[in-house]
């Protein structure tokens, strides 16, 4: 039932993280006079739709739910770049056009910087050694150490101990880091101890006897534990929320590229005739698969477990998935919003026109690299699950 909940969460979200880019798109269309024809939530087949005489986006524009729930669309009058009829989107000038293509991604943007000031107000989770905050009004807060992993036929698992449990005491003594927690198990090892926990905001008290030998190193208790920090930000929230939004944009284009570029090299190196370069490219792909997620291991993995976390862990990834969004739709792949703006400079660079059958051929290679993409990432997802 959690992972079910989990996933409509995370559907919903990401269905709203796409409809908020669609709608930046469709807002600066009509404020700059090209029509909105129709703005779906989902993709087609058509479930709903209804024609609003007056909008935001407009007059006469259709809204659609559909029975697609991944995502959301805006239709424009004359899409095509060579469209130039009133109110179509190719007979804007190239100002306009660039407005309307970058309006989606700025959109993200501007959500995500939301949400990490809403999260800076009551503590934004510190997850970079270096991560943005306003020294003169931040505070840096250890949260208590919570466990990660319990092993099996580990003292901890007999004493009743489970992942996302916070260790408070350890025979009367305040835990407040992972190295405590290590010295004071080895200097009582074998020994039987009270150990005062939290779960569910309930504290509770456990004897564990601990192991004698750590010849395996997983510990005389048997379990892997972090201290998360978070950042608490009064007025400087909104700058926080700008600051750590540019951090983590470029921390993702980073990872982005370093992703592309070893995919490349590992499907270069698989079609060596040496078998160990074929091995090694093999791996680089592996390694590029088990960075990044899709559809699936967005819904099935990473979301389940940010809603048992709580709220604020649900809302910062909310914000992280925006400014992805955001990154990928500004690379200069044809299908999305940056190809399309790249193609259409590329063109007017050099003063040839952009055709409607010349658009849609190079559009359709993006389309399809796309979804290339996305199955290599989905077939990763499905390992991930299983």
């Amino acid at each position: 039932m959690e992972l079910f909940f989990g996933i409509i969460v995370g559907l919903f979200i990401l269905v709203l993280l796409v409809v908020l880019h669609e709608l930046g798109h469709g807002i600066v269309a009509r404020r700059n006079g090209v029509t909105v024809e129709e703005f779906g939530v989902g993709f087609p087949p058509k479930a709903y739709g209804k024609k609003v005489k007056k909008s935001i986006l407009g007059k006469n524009v259709l809204f659609t739910l559909n029975w697609l729930p991944l995502g959301g669309f805006v239709r424009l009058k004359g899409e095509n770049d060579s469209a130039a009829q009133k109110g179509d989107y190719g007979a804007a000038s190239y100002w306009v056009k660039t407005k309307i293509l970058l309006a989606g991604v700025v959109m993200n943007w501007v959500t995500a910087i939301v949400l990490f000031s809403i999260i800076a107000l009551f503590g934004l989770p510190k997850v970079l050694p270096n991560q943005f905050y306003v020294p003169q009004d931040a505070t840096i807060v250890s949260k208590p150490l919570e466990i990660t992993v319990v092993s099996d036929d580990s003292p901890a698992k007999k004493a009743g101990l489970e992942q996302r449990d916070t260790l408070l005491r350890f025979d009367g003594q305040t835990l407040d880091s992972s190295d405590t927690l290590t010295t004071l198990t080895q200097e009582n090892k074998g020994e039987t101890v009270d150990i005062v926990y939290a779960r569910n905001g309930e504290e509770k008290t456990t004897q564990v006897t601990l192991r004698e030998d750590n010849s395996d190193r997983k510990g005389y208790l048997g379990v892997g534990s972090t201290q998360r920090e978070e950042i608490k930000a009064t007025w400087s929230a909104p700058i926080v929320g700008v600051g750590t939004t540019v951090q983590f944009t470029w921390l993702t284009f980073k990872g982005t590229g370093e992703a592309a570029y070893n995919f490349v090299k590992g499907i270069v190196k698989s079609v060596s005739p040496n078998e160990q370069t074929r091995q090694s490219g093999n791996q680089d792909v592996e390694t590029v698969g088990d960075s990044v997620a899709g559809p699936i291991g967005i819904l099935g993995v990473i979301f389940p477990s940010a809603q048992q976390a709580g709220l604020k862990t649900l809302l910062f990834l909310s914000a992280i998935i925006s400014l992805s969004l955001a990154v990928v739709n500004f690379l200069p792949i044809p299908a999305l919003d940056g190809g399309r703006w790249f193609m259409m400079t590329y063109y007017r660079l050099r003063k040839k026109e952009l055709t409607k059958e010349r658009e849609e051929k190079i559009q359709t290679i993006g389309f399809m690299f796309l979804i290339g993409l996305i199955l290599l990432i989905t077939f990763a997802d499905v390992g991930k699950l299983l």
